[in-house]
């Protein structure tokens, strides 16, 4: 078996630390040891079925051990990991079975009656016992030998990933099992995680980011305290009762942290195991920074960039988050950022490009859907007037973002939008997130802004600024405020007050431009 699969993750960890604590959840926990057979035995059940090579299984469920047993058992065999957000609704999940051809879908007694509303007739399996379901985890754990042998390679697909936005069908994202143990070496690494440090297991395992704290936590044989977010409260009885060292986590949970009253948050002193917190999927402002810092006094601030294609490109080291909380850091390990112009050069000082991706993490390609692979997969030979390429080597794949950023005097880098946000207005190219960083800084009552633009033929494109807050501000005293620190070609000529943004997935905090601006055209 190759040594870059989750599965040799997987078996190293139960043999060097059998007895070691892998998950926890509620009152539940698992050895290394306890947590391999349970896999094994789902592992030996799944290949029991006679599926083809490749064959795709959904896990669809609330978070839970068995979830997380699920998981790497379908990633202990040669087949196709497709995890789905409990968050979607039934039309989303049928979306999702058609376009990846599930074949078989591990559930839980929440979710299997939206199982059953769309009539899917192929296996199901359950964790309890229940009348819809071939079979039941508890019934495999009773029956099924914890032995289990695996052939599996790097190279081996191992999961599709999808993301759902409010507009247009998602496109999955292939996953092979190197980019998932590449992923977990080096966030570990540069995170300096250990076998004694506890990871907090609060994101969703339907996304990359989520994903790799299993697969960490397996790397260092570290435990994984699992828990989901529902009420602040219990996400800090969460942080104190499992006494979590590392942090990981998006800006919308920060916002929802924090939406707590102030006094009802516990004293900075129950947090002193909290070393590190890593944030990525939106942009970490100085105010959650502030925030962060405030409660969690020993926790050093990881900001990270990661792209749909990639798993992590830069991060920034937490020395520097308060001295350049906007950068998006450098390159991580094993991976090199360029900055690629329009006309192949090299973006100098200050200068804007696309962010170009080279080496490790970089994932296989979308789902049956060539035009996008193409579109962000492309030949090292786009770098070809930055770097020198031998001739007559095999070719080399590069990540072609589309996010524009530029870098700083020092290295750092800046992320401005991407490609296609750009706004073009009175001849002038307008950066929306210069403006965005504005209305929040400048103007506190605003929770929330986003920046985009309608075409106009006097001026090209108008610039449109939606917000969120309490409540609706006069468009006078934002203007006003503005003004004192844009230049008047950057000011919104629209200005809309709205009380619930769309987000572009349901699990992070980035606001859906696509669906104001398809909105607000529609109203026009």
């Amino acid at each position: 078996m190759s040594l870059n699969t989750v599965r040799s993750l997987l078996k190293k960890a139960a043999t060097q630390a059998p007895e070691s604590i892998a998950l926890t959840f509620q009152n539940q926990s698992l050895t290394y040891k306890e947590l391999f057979e349970r896999v094994n035995q789902v592992a030996n059940y799944l290949t029991s079925l006679g599926l083809k090579k490749k064959a795709r299984i959904g896990v669809y469920s609330q978070k839970s051990i068995d979830q997380v047993v699920a998981i790497l058992a379908i990633l202990s065999i040669e087949a196709i990991l497709v995890p789905i957000t409990k968050l979607l609704k039934p039309e989303q999940v049928k979306h999702i079975i058609k376009d990846s051809s599930i074949e078989v879908i591990i559930t839980d007694t929440h979710k299997i009656e939206k199982i059953k509303e769309i009539n899917f007739e192929k296996t199901i399996i359950t964790y309890t016992p229940n009348s819809l379901a071939k079979v039941s985890f508890e019934e495999i754990y009773k029956c099924l030998p914890k032995d289990f042998s695996s052939n599996l390679k790097g190279h081996d697909y191992g999961a599709i990933t999808y993301t759902f936005s409010t507009v247009g069908d998602p496109k999955g994202v292939v996953i092979d099992h190197r980019g998932f143990v590449d992923g977990a070496r080096i966030v570990s690494n540069y995170l300096n995680i250990s076998s004694s440090d506890i990871i907090s297991g609060v994101l969703s395992f339907n996304v990359d980011y989520g994903l790799n704290q299993i697969f960490t936590a397996i790397y260092k044989k570290a435990t994984l305290a699992l828990h989901k977010f529902l009420l602040a409260e219990e996400f800090f009885a969460h942080l104190i009762d499992d006494k979590v060292t590392i942090l990981p986590i998006m800006p919308i949970h920060i916002s929802k942290m924090f939406d707590l009253d102030y006094h009802k948050i516990p004293h900075p002193e129950n947090f002193k195991n909290l070393r590190a917190i890593t944030s990525s999927g939106g942009n970490l402002t100085k105010s959650m920074i502030k925030s962060l810092q405030e409660h969690f006094k020993n926790a050093k601030i990881y900001s990270m960039h990661g792209l749909s294609e990639a798993l992590r490109s830069t991060y920034l080291d937490p020395i520097q988050i308060n001295i350049r909380p906007d950068s998006i850091g450098k390159a991580i390990p094993d991976v090199e950022i360029y900055i690629l112009k329009e006309d192949g050069k090299e973006a100098k000082v200050r200068e804007v490009g696309e962010l170009i991706h080279r080496g490790a993490c970089i994932y296989k390609g979308y789902w049956k859907s060539p035009e996008e692979t193409k579109k962000r997969f492309k030949s090292i030979k786009i770098l070809k007037d930055i770097i020198e390429i031998p001739e007559g080597l095999v070719d080399e794949i590069v990540v072609a973002s589309g996010d524009l950023v530029y870098k700083d005097e020092e290295g750092y880098l800046y992320l401005v939008g991407r490609k296609d946000d750009m706004i073009k207005t009175q001849g002038y190219r307008v950066n929306p997130r210069e403006i965005e960083r504005a209305v929040l800084e400048y103007i506190p009552k605003v929770k929330e802004a986003a920046v985009f633009s309608i075409p106009n033929e006097e001026i090209e494109e108008e610039i449109v600024l939606v917000y969120n807050a309490e409540n609706e501000i006069s468009k006078k005293e934002i203007l006003f405020e503005l003004k004192k620190h844009l230049a008047n070609y950057m000011l919104p000529s629209r200005i809309i007050y709205h009380k619930n943004m769309p987000k572009r997935s349901l699990h992070s905090g980035e606001i859906d431009k696509d669906a104001l601006k398809k909105e607000l055209l529609e109203g026009i």
